[in-house]
């Protein structure tokens, strides 16, 4: 991990958050990165950003860092150091397909498209309903994001099992996977 800053206490990670009701759980990503050593930035959707999807105080607490969501002005320093990761989670359906397309028409989704340049490594814990996920467009996302080097972690549909329990969302599978 060389991009590191020498005032930075360890790696840098990216962290992109989509619009998703799991989105409001973000702060176990946030606390299991910085308990392995990682610093954090938090890049969110507008709609996730904005939406009440997460605390965004309690988040900014966490990494210590502003929450970015808009294009900063030209002029405008770079808040965050480049990555040496960059974390997905929740990836919803229309920022995966919106990736793999590469339309960059938020920060998150161009960062996002910008990390295949970077060649840094990349995770996504996609959070995508079944009835979505069986569109073809997502599944051809997902084939073309793979082979550019995007590691996916297992899908999330967020409904409960027979029991009626929501299975966890994995958090720390995304670290797995960048650290792999």
């Amino acid at each position: 991990m060389s991009q590191q800053n020498p005032g930075d206490a360890g790696p840098f990670l990216y962290v992109v958050v989509c619009a998703a009701g799991i989105a409001a759980e973000v702060g176990e990503l946030i606390d299991g990165a910085r308990r392995r050593g990682w610093e954090t930035g938090v890049i969110a959707t507008p709609v996730a950003a904005g939406g009440g999807f997460f605390d965004v105080a309690d988040i900014e607490a966490r990494s210590g860092r502003p929450i970015r969501s808009a294009w900063r002005g030209p002029a405008d320093p770079r808040p965050f150091p480049p990555p040496d990761a960059v974390v997905v989670a929740p990836a919803t359906f229309n920022t995966v397909n919106k990736w793999a397309a590469g339309l960059a028409d938020t920060l998150a989704v161009a960062t996002l498209c910008e990390t295949y340049g970077l060649g840094v490594p990349v995770a996504a814990l996609p959070c995508v309903a079944d009835a979505l996920a069986a569109h073809p467009a997502y599944q051809d996302s997902l084939i073309r994001l793979r082979a550019m080097g995007v590691r996916f972690g297992d899908p999330y549909s967020g409904d409960p099992d027979e029991h009626g329990h929501r299975p966890r969302f994995g958090w720390e599978r995304a670290l797995d996977l960048v650290e792999r």
